[in-house]
């Protein structure tokens, strides 16, 4: 019987591990980056590896956490985009909370928001069951990856140094270093990075653990 029972509790130990392992991922830098497919805002089915041969960038997006609504009102993260997108970078917009938690949306407010926001993004993913964001190990909004023409996960983090906590709310986006913007042409010339991993910054991406 004891030999039972420590099977028992040896096989939820296991379960539990293998549960923690494949819930939240942490993917490697200078690694090949997870592949997905997504339903866009549009309806459209998004492929990762659709775009091989393209450089490409994840941000993970909730409209009402404070700390992305601040980079958008200011035209900080639309400023990104507009510059990574003139150097050729396919900007994939990723939401992964879950349906009634904070910054789930519907694809036609996904689409008001990109409107109204004047935002660049070249699809909006709508990643209901947060699959896409346990792949990548998204922990924030915004957390950003960056992956080079080779499909090659060349950066994962914070957006930028300013970090996170009040001094947030009172700094200046024009003095900080923006990890994406700074390293835009090394990504695309499929170069390792200098500042290759950092710690995301913001609200904790809304999944469903139940």
């Amino acid at each position: 019987m004891k030999s039972i029972l420590s099977s028992f509790i040896l096989i939820l130990f296991t379960a539990h591990t293998f549960s923690a392992e494949i819930i939240l991922q942490n993917p490697n830098v200078n690694e090949q980056a997870p592949l997905f497919s997504a339903v866009n805002s549009y309806g459209e089915k998004i492929n990762l590896i659709d775009f091989q041969d393209q450089p490409v960038i994840l941000e993970w997006s909730n409209h009402e956490c404070p700390y992305v609504a601040r980079h958008y009102d200011e035209n900080n993260m639309q400023a990104i985009q507009k510059m990574a997108q003139d150097e050729g970078f396919i900007w994939l917009t990723i939401i992964s909370s879950t349906p009634g938690e904070q910054g789930h949306v519907s694809p036609s407010l996904a689409n008001e928001l990109t409107k109204s926001r004047n935002a660049y993004p070249s699809h909006v993913l709508i990643d209901e069951s947060g699959e896409i964001g346990m792949q990548y190990g998204a922990k924030t909004t915004p957390h950003m990856y960056m992956i080079d023409r080779k499909g090659v996960l060349r950066y994962k983090g914070a957006i930028d140094d300013i970090g996170k906590g009040m001094k947030f709310f009172s700094a200046s986006f024009a003095d900080a270093t923006n990890y994406v913007a700074t390293q835009l042409s090394d990504v695309k010339e499929n170069k390792k990075l200098a500042t290759n991993t950092t710690v995301a910054y913001g609200c904790s991406v809304k999944y469903n653990y139940d």
